[in-house]
């Protein structure tokens, strides 16, 4: 595991942070825990330092699961990031509540690194109106944190106004080779560092598109020029580490072989070690799945719960690999599978159910048209065959009517 330093108090990081926002889970669609801190364990075993998570991961309960899996000896081991939920936030009164209430799920007496969880210019300004510095400062003092930072999904002219307002030790932002000028981008990225702050990244494999086992057939003609033969993964992955600039990537790990992959590569992913001819390489990927990407969706399931019932994240997958890869056929079973009434005890999650309501577009960091979307989705991977999908998936698997 190479390590980097975090610039203003010399934490030495591991490059590979376990982020704790997809992690594995049961058939009832909790953290499968035994499993999960096995993964956790072995991650930390193997040189692993920096855990993160937040308030809403897994519907609340990541930060319990972390509680229990770092005890043995672990949570001596690590750096624990978490966040306060920003959109919860109404007084300064909140603020001290969350923090002690996750205090308390995390079963430690200290955050390493807390950050106000999603900021953009809007919901900043809120929150500096309410006294978001002086909790900061406050929990600095007696303890509760040890690092203050904030997570950011919005405009540069924000990011930048926002590394200005405080004295941060980090901040976390969204980073991958198709995010270049999207959000703070390499400008905020360059930005930050040049004022000293450590950088998270988060969304390096862009919610997993990015390092799909089988690239798009378009995409994998431009990978097998290279001269070193990389998996899309490893190419995801080092073209982030090879920023100096960069402390920290966070990758949200929840299969056994993502990890030794992950942890294999992390042990050589230098800065500035890929040539000039294998940047270009990845820019002229980056092209492609730009023009063959439908929908910059992340996955990151912020848009959740809808109160319709759509299924937002699974939808815009399976509408994105259809494009990628031309499979229409099992494109349109997945959609049905994964989003249709198959049992009694799960309801549809359609793209056709969305309203419209605008509940949506006030949570997603990627600023996605996400109603004008799903209708785009529900023109191409419903019509009128839907129910019958449905029900040729109930006789395969066996599923009563």
């Amino acid at each position: 595991m190479l390590y980097r330093r975090m610039p203003k108090n010399g934490d030495e990081l591991s490059i590979l942070g376990f982020g704790a926002m997809r992690l594995p889970v049961n058939e009832k669609g909790g953290i499968d825990e035994p499993r999960a801190t096995r993964q956790l364990r072995d991650a930390i075993d193997r040189g692993v330092n920096y855990v993160d998570t937040a308030w809403p991961y897994h519907q609340g309960e990541s930060e319990n699961f972390l509680g229990r899996a770092l005890a043995d000896g672990y949570r001596d081991k690590v750096k624990i990031a978490t966040k306060l939920p920003s959109w919860m936030i109404n007084t300064r009164e909140d603020m001290d509540r969350y923090l002690n209430a996750q205090l308390e799920k995390l079963k430690t007496g200290h955050v390493d690194y807390y950050l106000l969880h999603g900021l953009d210019g809007k919901s900043w300004d809120k929150l500096e109106r309410l006294g978001a510095i002086g909790f900061m400062e406050a929990a600095l003092a007696d303890g509760r944190i040890k690092n203050a930072g904030f997570s950011f999904h919005g405009r540069l002219d924000d990011f930048k106004r926002i590394v200005d307002a405080y004295p941060w030790m980090f901040c976390q932002i969204q980073y991958n080779y198709l995010d270049q000028k999207n959000q703070a981008g390499t400008e905020g990225l360059e930005y930050a560092a040049e004022r000293n702050l450590g950088v998270v990244i988060m969304e390096p494999l862009r919610g997993g598109n990015l390092g799909l086992s089988t690239s798009p057939p378009s995409v994998e003609e431009i990978w097998q020029r290279a001269e070193t033969p990389r998996t899309p993964v490893e190419w995801a992955l080092r073209w982030v580490w090879n920023r100096p600039e960069v402390t920290v990537v966070l990758s949200g790990m929840n299969e056994e072989a993502h990890i030794d992959e992950n942890l294999a590569i992390a042990d050589a992913a230098l800065p500035n070690s890929l040539t000039k001819e294998e940047c270009d390489l990845v820019d002229e990927v980056a092209l492609k799945y730009r023009e063959i990407m439908k929908v910059g969706c992340t996955g990151c399931g912020y848009c959740m719960p809808c109160p319709e019932g759509v299924k937002i994240p699974m939808a815009f997958e399976i509408y994105n690999k259809m494009h990628l890869f031309g499979n229409e056929m099992m494109a349109k079973m997945q959609y049905a599978f994964h989003l249709g009434k198959l049992t009694d005890d799960r309801e549809e999650g359609y793209a056709s159910q969305c309203v419209a309501c605008g509940e949506c577009l006030e949570k997603c960091p990627q600023e996605i048209e996400i109603p004008d979307c799903l209708a785009d989705v529900a023109e191409e991977m419903e019509g009128s065959d839907i129910e019958d999908r449905v029900a040729l998936l109930k006789q395969m698997f066996n599923i009563e009517a």
